[in-house]
């Protein structure tokens, strides 16, 4: 899939869904409710086991069009050319790396390294960073984004950690042109509630939808 075509895909939706688990299995399934919830970009991370099983499964069952499949928690260039040589058609990481990104430009791969400060967020960008994880989110709140702007109008940012259907729209009214959500969306796969995921996934795009035409 074309790297601007994932990009516009993650920046229109809005809401990339963040899968952090112990089971293959499990995160499977989550990658379903979240297709059935009308995610358009799903994040599977290097913590989960055999994360490249579970991307590679995600990417036979899916076209990009339903759904996006990408990598998370890509912490070097070897994790990276694992994840792309399984089909993921992006990679997020918790900092920058060279290295990643340098691959990740090779192979026209959407690279969305995470940022804290300012000074990484220009690194990131420097790199060829297409978006900039704010990360952690939990700690940083919105007015980070309004800050980091003000000087940089021209970063996009994307916050992880800590979004909810609370504090989505003050993300978005920040500049945030999409939100990462992790276990606030995905909570219900702990008592097998997949249900409830696919709900709030329906939920975050409508919040992400309305913020931006407020």
């Amino acid at each position: 899939m074309l790297k601007l075509k994932v990009l516009n895909r993650v920046v229109e939706s809005g809401l990339v869904a963040i899968v952090r688990t112990d089971s293959p299995e499990q995160a499977a399934r989550i990658g379903d409710a979240c297709a059935e919830g009308g995610v358009a970009a799903l994040e599977i991370t290097f913590t989960v086991p055999s994360a490249e099983v579970v991307i590679s499964d995600l990417v036979k069952r899916y076209k990009p069009e339903q759904i996006t499949i990408g990598a998370g928690t890509v912490l070097d260039p070897e994790t990276a050319r694992i994840a792309i040589l399984s089909g993921a058609q992006f990679l997020v990481s918790p900092a920058v790396n060279v290295e990643t990104a340098r691959l990740a430009n090779r192979y026209q791969v959407p690279y969305m390294p995470g940022a804290d400060n300012v000074r990484d967020a220009i690194e990131a960008m420097e790199c060829g960073a297409d978006i900039i994880k704010v990360f952690p989110g939990e700690t940083l709140g919105p007015d980070f984004i309004k800050a980091v702007r003000a000087p940089l109008p021209q970063a996009s940012l994307m916050p992880t950690g800590g979004v909810s259907l609370d504090n989505a729209r003050a993300w978005i009214k920040a500049g945030a042109v999409a939100l990462g959500v992790g276990g606030n969306l995905i909570a219900g796969a702990k008592t097998g509630d997949y249900e409830s995921i696919t709900r709030l996934a329906r939920r975050f795009i409508e919040v992400i939808r309305e913020a931006r035409h407020a």
